[in-house]
């Protein structure tokens, strides 16, 4: 079985999958990581996020691999571990600028689907529901306000030590919004066929229950129809 989450950066798609995941006892597969490691490769050689040729002629170079350890999510670039490396600010813009490149898309939807393919998975990210995964049993939208999803965000980054601005969170989540919304290779919408869960007046634990019911819902279902 699986569950497709989509929504834009800061939605809390992450935390909330991880969550639902583990009540299900399903693999949760973090997509956005993925771009994040390519994006840090192509940090780590200089390479400008922007120059697009350069980019895409790189991409041979890049081997990801996804493990888990205690049931969580540890993602490899070319053999080292970068799981906690890809968790900042910088790397996330750049990964939100590589995710429409089209070669950067096929390389990495190949390795999402493959991981589908024979596991009962959750998968987040910004396109699952209509490119990764079209025929997932539950797909889902999850958004948030922008102020909200700022307003996290700094929280978060203040609980770490990390100095930051509100105010520039909120526009860089504007701004990597309207890139994901508007790029040329499969955009940030929402399926037709999802679920509107919109969390910013909700709480982790309220979006967790919401989504356990969406699945325990397809699961009756299905059960039904058997």
């Amino acid at each position: 079985m699986n569950i497709a989450i989509d929504g834009p950066a800061g939605a809390g798609k992450s935390s909330i999958a991880k969550l639902a995941a583990k009540r299900l006892s399903f693999i949760y597969i973090d997509t956005g990581a993925m771009y994040r490691t390519m994006a840090l490769y192509f940090i780590k050689q200089g390479i400008d996020a922007n120059d697009r040729a350069l980019v895409e002629s790189r991409c041979d170079n890049i081997d990801i691999r996804i493990t888990y350890e205690d049931g969580e999510q540890q993602i490899f670039l070319n053999g080292d571990n970068v799981s906690g490396e890809i968790r900042n600010e910088e790397v996330g813009n750049h990964a939100s600028k590589i995710a429409a490149y089209r070669k950067v898309r096929e390389k990495l939807v190949a390795l999402q689907r493959q991981m589908a393919a024979g596991s009962d998975v959750i998968m987040d990210g910004r396109d699952i529901g209509t490119v990764v995964l079209p025929q997932a049993d539950v797909k889902i939208y999850l958004t948030a306000s922008a102020a909200v999803r700022a307003a996290r965000r700094y929280k978060e980054l203040q609980e770490k030590g990390v100095s930051c601005d509100l105010q520039k969170i909120e526009e860089d989540i504007i701004k990597r919004d309207e890139q994901d919304m508007n790029r040329e290779n499969s955009p940030l919408r929402q399926a037709e066929d999802a679920i509107l869960v919109d969390s910013s007046d909700m709480t982790i634990d309220e979006v967790v229950e919401r989504i356990i019911s969406l699945c325990e819902e397809n699961f009756r279902r299905r059960e039904n129809n058997a």
